[in-house]
């Protein structure tokens, strides 16, 4: 199965729309956060063509029937899926990944830091998309597809927006 996992768009609707067009085979798309009508878009874009699972991110506004933590399950994996700022993940990963485990995940996605980051552990896979409209990282926007397949670790591609 392949996911698309994006991140703090903040709005940018091009940046929504690069990412959708770079990777529009993606079956499932998770969205970390920062304005989460960046996820209504995608499902707009997607239509019936992929499930959108998302989660708000501190530039939110605080809804209670939008938990600010999602377990997802596909392809076998389980993926803990946050923005990540109520773990303090620009301090690290350590208390994302101690939820992940507690909420018997193998994989724990994140946004926020607008950094790229993936760490294929064992036994949690620690994924961060970067920022797909104001990166930290570098020149350009970032996100991830994933291939999962059941017992196997994942298969990390990060693409950047405007490259070619």
């Amino acid at each position: 199965m392949k996911i698309g996992i994006f991140s703090d768009a903040h709005g940018s609707m091009a940046a929504v729309e690069q990412v959708y067009a770079i990777a529009p085979d993606c079956a499932l798309w998770l969205y970390a956060g920062d304005v989460a009508s960046d996820a209504h878009y995608l499902e707009t874009l997607a239509g019936a063509g992929a499930t959108v699972r998302f989660v708000p991110g501190n530039c939110d506004w605080p809804n209670a029937n939008t938990p600010e933590t999602i377990v997802v399950e596909a392809a076998g994996h389980r993926l803990l899926l946050t923005h990540g700022h109520v773990y303090g993940v620009q301090y690290g990963t350590r208390f994302l990944v101690e939820a992940a485990a507690e909420a018997n995940c193998d994989i724990a996605v994140y946004g926020h830091t607008h950094v790229v980051e993936y760490t294929l552990g064992t036994p949690i896979t620690v994924l961060n998309p970067g920022s797909a409209a104001r990166p930290r990282d570098g020149a350009f926007g970032s996100f991830m597809t994933v291939d999962l397949l059941p017992g196997k670790a994942p298969s990390v591609h990060v693409h950047r927006l405007g490259q070619k």
